[in-house]
């Protein structure tokens, strides 16, 4: 008998043009080879909107519900976040209650649940979901746990480390809210684990389609490194600032030619005065055709959680990489070997340099990086780790209705 799964998600189904939207894409691709899929759309301002939409959508969209304010603007509502791990609307916005009564009733027609990022299932004020799966994406207390290291001041890292432990609370029961848990790489399986989880986890990384044609790099004259990404999401920006003060002055200094190129939506006004030799490209619809011309790609992440999907992107396109170790956090990956790995500002603009300078050392490790993507991070090698987080939730709810049943009758 065919499944039928209600897929909740911030992102429409037919748009692809971010790291979160193409991995809500593929596994609505997936879900749908198993089942029969229909898709609730949670429109979350917070999440980054696409430009455009991608195609056929995979899955039917059965219902959306809209995501307001609910800010903590009390001090008893801000202390009430912190101390009590069951606090509705966590992260200061939601749905209405109607809106909640309106999609659990729905969910009872479906024999599995499955929400894209922990974050929008928190958008419900609902504790617990029968016949579930949550992928949570990023894990939020290993996000403030970033902040933290990157904390100026004494105040921030009170703010921090008090919102880890706050949101460490809630993370604690998630086996009470969910059937089955995904994440995106082994380390924040281990992590949640060390948190005392015992509910099934499953890893399931993030990809990149596999290209249609075997990609062909063609490095310009100047040389040009890339980054791409949302450049208003937090962790890109910032990135791309630290990059820009810290490590483009050194790059210029040894290949003053060399030019920086940003692509992706908010990518023209990302930084601030204009800074000499980078340039804002904006959204790209074939962005591949702009990376085949730069001599690497930079993930110069500094805060964030969870793993970078532009990393996966960069492999299947052969673009050698640079990035910081918490941006190629959850890659099985190795220091000058499938890409450069650097955390000083001195390592990372020597790095880049090294790019720019030797073409055959960058096709090197853009080869062996390709081939690990091909052999781990296609969606479609990644499909039977979704398929069976799905089989492991109806394998589970299965048994309990067993166990449920010959209770009554022991009754």
């Amino acid at each position: 008998m065919t499944p039928r799964i209600l897929y909740v998600t911030p992102h429409p189904p037919d748009t692809a043009t971010g790291a979160s939207e193409i991995r809500s894409r593929s596994i609505a691709r997936a879900l749908a080879s198993f089942g029969h899929v229909e898709c609730v759309v949670v429109s979350d301002p917070g999440d980054a909107t696409s430009m455009a939409a991608e195609g056929p959508a995979p899955v039917h969209v059965c219902d959306s519900v809209h995501v307001s304010r609910r800010p903590n603007s009390t001090l008893g509502r801000k202390l009430r976040w912190l101390a009590e791990p069951r606090f509705e609307y966590p992260h200061g916005c939601g749905v209405s209650r109607p809106d909640m009564q309106r999609i659990v009733r729905t969910a009872r027609s479906f024999d599995l649940i499955w929400f894209f990022k922990l974050r929008t299932a928190n958008m419900f004020p609902c504790w617990s979901w029968e016949r579930s799966v949550v992928d949570i994406d990023d894990v939020p207390s290993a996000y403030e746990h970033s902040l933290l290291k990157a904390a100026a001041g004494t105040v921030e890292r009170l703010s921090s480390k008090l919102r880890a432990a706050s949101w460490q609370r809630r993370e604690r029961l998630l086996g009470e809210r969910f059937t089955v848990l995904a994440v995106c790489s082994e380390s924040d399986r281990r992590y949640l684990q060390l948190l005392g989880i015992d509910t099934p986890l499953h890893v399931i990384p993030n990809g990149f389609d596999a290209p249609a044609t075997m990609p062909t790099r063609r490095p310009a004259a100047p040389a040009r490194l890339g980054f791409i990404g949302v450049c208003d999401y937090e962790p890109n920006r910032l990135g791309l600032e630290w990059f820009a003060r810290e490590c483009w002055p050194r790059i210029r200094h040894a290949v003053p030619e060399a030019r920086l190129r940003l692509a992706g939506r908010g990518s023209e006004e990302a930084l601030q005065p204009p800074t000499p030799g980078i340039e804002g490209l904006g959204w790209l619809r074939d962005v591949n055709e702009e990376m085949a011309t730069w001599s690497g790609t930079i993930v110069p992440i500094q805060v964030g959680a969870g793993t970078r999907g532009k990393i996966a992107h960069a492999f299947s396109a052969k673009c050698p990489v640079v990035s910081t170790s918490l941006g190629a956090y959850g890659y099985d990956v190795h220091d000058g070997k499938e890409l450069l790995l650097a955390d000083s500002s001195e390592r990372f603009a020597d790095a880049c340099v090294r790019l720019l300078r030797e073409r055959s050392f960058g096709d090197d490790i853009a080869e062996r990086a390709w081939q690990q993507f091909v052999a781990a991070w296609t969606w479609d090698a990644i499909q039977p780790r979704i398929l069976a987080a799905a089989e492991d939730c109806l394998r589970l709810c299965n048994r309990q209705n067993i166990l449920n049943e010959s209770d009554c009758g022991a009754a």
